[in-house]
């Protein structure tokens, strides 16, 4: 019986997986998760294999086609059902390690105070995710989360189950090695079950997505323990040494002259003078500098104290383009679609989790987590008959 204090529930899940027997690697099926894939590279995706996720997580307006191909490669055996399981990745990346947790995490709205957004959203990728949830009726890639895992045992618990051979491996964007391990143990899920039930969770990447998976639960309806009612989660503790957030720097196509910081000779003494302080790098008119800001939080100062008081009443989003390469934006400023570049350190996660659980969310693209996990090493059917 659940509690009336609304607590995360993760559940194991009968998650769907390429066939190990038949496909082996699976390197040529999975991909990034469909909002980061440019247009160019979706056809080098697809052109790998004819049963590329892509297929079904980018199938352009034809929901329903998708719909098609995922019921043919479940009923053809492409995809088979895991007993019911929760899930171990690891990612390798620059002589890095990140072990994540990957399970059926209970949807719950915003107001509950459990599940937590840090990011503002837009209404367009909703539209789009929410076709798709409705045709193909399943969770195709998870969504990203991350928590404070410390004292719990869960890091720990992670840690042991992916000490034996891994169910699938394989080699993702920018030479990142990917491995996943299926955890039937039903101790192993009690275990995370019970440690998880005292945890705020933030939203990494995907507000879009959980808005839209809450929206379609609704609709679909179901009790409590619906598969309907979870979302496929993947979840990394805050403190994991290999949990890597980027700064996503921003181009004002408009306004007028930013004043008031200290002259910096070049990008990179620029870039190295942000960690630690609450100020932001600056580049207009052919020069550098440091603008000190008041407040902890730099991305909320920024568009507070400056880009707000340029833009007045005008839509931020209209005005502003985003790049996580700080000499992209420079080049965009020389080149005029830019009037001025503003750079930003990676944002303290700890200090994101603490304002989220005020209540408090950041300007759009605040943080970029990195690197992301591949879209089809599991998927989650969102049955309204099936519980978990």
């Amino acid at each position: 019986m659940r509690r009336n204090t609304p607590t995360a529930d993760l559940r194991a899940l009968p998650g769907l997986r390429y066939d190990p027997a038949r496909f082996g690697d699976p390197t040529a099926l999975v991909a990034p998760p469909y909002d980061v894939i440019p247009a160019g590279e979706l056809a080098r995706l697809q052109a790998l294999s004819p049963y590329n996720v892509t297929w079904l997580t980018r199938p352009g307006s034809d929901y329903e086609g998708a719909a098609r191909t995922f019921e043919d490669w479940v009923r053809a055996g492409i995809l088979k059902a895991d007993p019911p399981s929760m899930y171990v990745h690891e990612v390798e990346f620059d002589g890095r390690r990140r072990r994540d947790l990957v399970a059926a995490l209970r949807l719950q709205p915003y107001g509950d105070r459990v599940v937590l957004p840090h990011e503002r959203t837009h209404r367009g990728p909703k539209e789009d995710r929410l076709a798709l949830f409705r045709a193909v009726r399943a969770s195709l890639e998870p969504l990203w989360f991350t928590y404070e895992g410390r004292g719990t045992g869960v890091v720990e618990a992670i840690a042991l189950a992916a000490t034996g051979v891994p169910a699938t491996s394989c080699t993702g964007p920018e030479g990142t090695r990917h491995s996943l391990w299926a955890i039937p143990d039903p101790v192993f899920h009690q275990t995370v079950r019970a440690a998880f039930e005292s945890l705020p969770i933030l939203i990494a990447d995907g507000h879009h997505r959980y808005e839209t998976a809450l929206t379609y639960a609704d609709e679909v309806g179901g009790d409590a323990d619906s598969a309907s009612r979870f979302t496929l989660a993947l979840l990394t503790d805050l403190n994991d040494p290999g949990l890597e957030v980027l700064p996503t720097h921003r181009v004002l196509q408009t306004g007028i002259a930013v004043t008031g910081g200290v002259a910096s000779a070049t990008l990179g003494d620029t870039l190295a003078a942000l960690p630690g302080a609450p100020a932001v790098g600056v580049y207009q008119d052919h020069h550098f500098q440091v603008l000190q800001l008041e407040g902890e939080m730099p991305v909320v100062e920024l568009h507070e104290q400056v880009i707000d008081n340029i833009l007045g009443k005008r839509n931020p989003e209209d005005f502003l383009t985003y790049t996580r390469d700080p000499e992209e934006a420079v080049r965009w400023v020389d080149e005029s679609p830019g009037a001025a570049a503003f750079f930003l350190a990676p944002p303290n996660l700890h200090e994101v989790l603490k304002l989220a659980r005020e209540g408090k969310t950041l300007p759009q693209k605040s943080t970029y987590f990195h690197p992301k996990p591949p879209s089809g090493m599991v998927i989650h059917r969102l049955e309204r008959d099936r519980r978990l």
